[in-house]
């Protein structure tokens, strides 16, 4: 895809040298309503009639040190040439023991990094697997890092060196970020409410150069979408707000230049700062995988998208929507073997190295090796995640999955168990590939089929990965778990 034209290269930084993000913490006693907080302003009657909560907040900078190759489209041939602001790690971490949001500024985190993270976690804090979660924004200007994405590029070995190094670096400031917001933790009050945002369009259905018409004329776009905003708020015991954390399903890719940049979430997170000095602002990817912001390609496009996410944000906290949460914190998590259809032979792959584009010559040559080196391939992924976080007895529930994953999956677990008191995010934990549903998946296309070319994976998933995702998910949010966890 070409570089957009950018007029305003050079935005507002976050204000000040505040810590950061993410996070999510148990149910309400009953929907109590009242008037927030803002940053200037305390709460209202009726906002915080619950115990307090210990929250702490943390951030820090994950923007290379050096250029380094991009991630998210297979078109950039060079490195980063620059920055429109800082790309971050932040962390929350809610009660004791503590629950712990991770969320980051990347295009996605495979397997192999998250777990050395959560291993250096439980080793160093002592916090179980299940208590942590890590989310990706899925901006598409940030760096590669480990093995995600792994045959969209054919990297030269220096390239790959950096990449490795700009990994370690991750992991270490992760770990970093944790223990910080581990240490900052101090009474806080945790609401939460939903609120709503049109950005999104789903780009199987609608082509981009007719979006701009079809809302001009008043007529709806075609295709699922999932519009919702779910609002976490934290206010400390005076009812001042220390942070908002909200979720979207759509897709980052506004921009696709060479300057490392949050895309819409990031700007969201910035403006929503600005407007609130001395929170922090946390975004978590939704089930956005076939959902972009359209049109795009300007970084005028970026901030007016982030702008209209924020004023989502500060609608439900300035409409009084907001429920107070309390209550015990469940938490689930369980990684299950997903079927993929049957891979083509090793003929195929070295026709494929022969005659193929560059992205199936490169997939191709990653896939022999495997074959020289195991003698087979996987027919199955090994290890999907799925995590859920009850909030409290009866909800509202957190759901994380793995993967890019499209909107059915929100939309069906919604009208499973509750639109109003439940969250999907994706991008979460590991990104090894998109995620159909069993729709998307007999339809074909990018989400369906294309794109599993530049994952490195050997064929399509076999038609069963709807239900085995949606049944591990009732599993990990049974209200009455057999583990009594």
């Amino acid at each position: 895809m070409p570089s957009p034209q950018v007029r305003s290269p050079v935005l507002r930084q976050a204000a000040g040298p505040w810590l950061a993000l993410a996070c999510v913490a148990a149910l309400c006693a009953g929907p109590a309503r009242g008037e927030p907080a803002t940053s200037s302003r305390p709460a209202a009657d009726g906002v915080v009639a619950t115990a307090s909560i210990p929250v702490g907040i943390a951030r820090g900078i994950i923007t290379p040190e050096q250029p380094m190759w991009m991630a998210g489209y297979g078109s950039r041939d060079h490195r980063a040439e620059g920055k429109v602001h800082e790309l971050f790690v932040k962390a929350i971490a809610i009660g004791e023991p503590a629950v712990v949001l991770v969320t980051l500024d990347l295009v996605g985190i495979d397997r192999d990094t998250t777990r050395l993270i959560t291993d250096r976690l439980a080793e160093r804090h002592g916090i179980a697997r299940e208590r942590v979660a890590i989310n990706c924004s899925h901006t598409h200007c940030g760096p590669i890092i480990g093995s995600t994405l792994v045959t969209m590029f054919a990297l030269p070995p220096e390239e790959i060196d950096l990449r490795s190094r700009y990994t370690r670096l991750v992991e270490d400031r992760v770990v970093d970020c944790v223990g910080r917001a581990l240490a900052d933790r101090k009474p806080a009050r945790v609401s939460w409410g939903q609120g709503t945002c049109s950005v999104a369009v789903n780009r199987r259905e609608n082509k981009e150069a007719e979006v701009p018409a079809i809302r001009a004329a008043g007529r709806p776009l075609r295709g699922p979408f999932d519009h919702d905003v779910p609002v976490l708020a934290i206010h400390d015991e005076a009812g001042h707000v220390r942070a908002a954390v909200f979720g979207y399903a759509c897709h980052a890719t506004v921009l696709s230049f060479y300057q490392w940049c949050g895309d819409y979430p990031g700007f969201a997170c910035l403006e929503w700062e600005r407007r609130h000095p001395g929170a922090t602002a946390c975004f978590w990817a939704g089930c956005g995988g076939d959902q972009n912001p359209l049109p795009r390609r300007t970084v005028e496009l970026a901030e007016a998208y982030g702008a209209r996410l924020a004023d989502a944000v500060d609608a439900v906290l300035d409409e009084g929507a907001l429920r107070p949460i309390a209550g015990r914190i469940e938490t689930r998590y369980e990684e299950l073997p997903l079927d993929l259809a049957t891979p083509p032979d090793r003929p195929a792959w070295e026709k494929a190295v022969a005659d193929g584009n560059t992205f199936e010559k490169t997939r191709a040559r990653h896939l022999l090796a495997l074959l020289d080196r195991d003698g087979r391939l996987d027919t199955t992924y090994p290890a999907y995640p799925v995590q859920a976080w009850r909030l409290g007895d009866g909800g509202p529930c957190w759901v994380f999955l793995g993967g890019e994953v499209v909107v059915d999956y929100a939309l069906r677990l919604k009208a499973e168990l509750g639109r109003e008191t439940t969250w999907v995010a994706g991008y979460s934990n590991d990104v090894m590939a998109y995620i159909p549903s069993r729709r998307v998946l007999a339809e074909g296309g990018y989400e369906g089929a294309g794109a599993m070319l530049y994952y490195g994976l050997p064929a399509t998933w076999a038609e069963s990965v709807e239900e085995k995702i949606i049944d591990a998910v009732r599993r990990a949010v049974d209200p009455h778990p057999a583990t009594g966890r």
